[in-house]
């Protein structure tokens, strides 16, 4: 079965067709809470959502689990969700367990229950083996990326950034949903962030210049605020003040970089509170953002203090308000900021 994209996905759940089971295939994060989301708000009455909606992992080995919960019919609603993530476990399981489960998923998708939407999740499938073939052939493949070309990417991204504004009661400037899409380097989930911290930036006059991207949006493809926070972990001050010579050099704007360093500290603090996650791929849905990202996340998490996180955050809002009230220097204030990010956890480590 060809795949359809995530547009084609909605139009056709606005028509009411029923979609007995569907595949998730892609590995961006933003695109498939969309269609989680428009699944869910489809098929499952909000009052009903904590009976009519399960999660289970093929990468916890639930997808006998799964199957059951699809043949049982949920309460208080006519139809139930059932989400089976981390398909792309099945692929790895020793070749006995791997053909049981195979066969199992297969005949219940011969015949599934009508008052089910079994929704089958994987980053990637290897379609040489029996698993992709039979999900393509037997479901609905939705395709939940961007794809590998860069242009297309872009191209993509920009169409996003149009429809989360809308979403936002703002519009962009001419030019400034493509600076946002490439300072992004289309980050779906970065971009939503982005666009709702943009519109409040905008207030009242819902409108998005590209001069409010450049002053508020920090470039991806300058460097990366988790090359920072490794730093700071390190306590490598030297180093941290060349990566903040470097920013400024390269034109970035102080009061974005305070925003972005503060997003990245927040990140790091609900990471350092996740309990089940042990990669990339299982926290991205739980941090909002890319598996790759979430993986720099939930390492530098490990190697920065829980006391340190905190400290930052203060730090940073005292450097965002020094910024704000129009501070002589800017450059003296975040040279500042980034050595006393990296003496925090020297002065912690001296206070025990």
């Amino acid at each position: 079965m060809p795949q359809v994209s995530t547009e084609e996905l909605i139009a056709r759940l606005e028509r009411g067709k029923a979609i007995p089971a569907l595949l998730l295939l892609g590995e961006e994060p933003y695109l498939r809470d969309e269609c989680r989301k428009q699944l869910i708000e489809r098929f499952v009455p909000e009052a009903a959502r904590t009976w009519a909606v399960s999660r289970y992992s093929a990468g916890r080995g639930e997808t006998q689990a799964a199957l059951d919960q699809s043949q049982t019919m949920a309460m208080l609603s006519p139809l139930q969700v059932v989400f089976l993530e981390d398909a792309e476990a099945i692929e790895k399981l020793g070749e006995k367990n791997r053909e049981e489960t195979v066969a199992q998923l297969g005949a219940y998708l011969d015949n599934p229950a009508p008052f089910t939407v079994l929704v089958v999740e994987a980053a990637g499938l290897d379609q040489r083996m029996k698993l992709g073939k039979m999900l393509a052939e037997k479901t609905l493949v939705v395709a939940c990326g961007l794809g590998d070309n860069p242009g297309d990417r872009q191209t993509a991204a920009v169409a996003f950034a149009r429809a989360i504004g809308k979403e936002q009661g703002v519009e962009f400037e001419k030019g400034a949903a493509e600076d946002l899409a490439e300072f992004v380097a289309a980050d779906l989930m970065r971009l939503k962030t982005e666009i709702e911290k943009l519109a409040t930036f905008a207030g009242e006059k819902k409108f998005i210049s590209s001069n409010d991207v450049r002053s508020m949006v920090v470039s991806e493809k300058t460097t990366t605020v988790w090359e920072l926070a490794d730093l700071l972990a390190a306590r490598k001050s030297a180093k941290a003040l060349e990566f903040l010579d470097r920013l400024l050099r390269g034109g970035e704007q102080p009061l974005s970089m305070v925003g972005a360093m503060a997003w990245m500290y927040r990140k790091l603090i609900e990471a350092s509170e996740l309990k089940g996650p042990t990669n990339g791929w299982q926290a991205a849905r739980a941090l909002g953002m890319r598996p790759e990202q979430a993986e720099l996340a939930l390492g530098a998490s490990r190697k920065i203090p829980r006391a340190q996180l905190l400290a930052g955050l203060g730090a940073l809002q005292k450097a965002d308000d020094r910024l704000k009230g129009g501070a002589e220097d800017e450059r003296a204030v975040m040279e500042f900021l980034v050595s006393e990010l990296s003496a925090t956890r020297a002065a912690s480590a001296a206070a025990k």
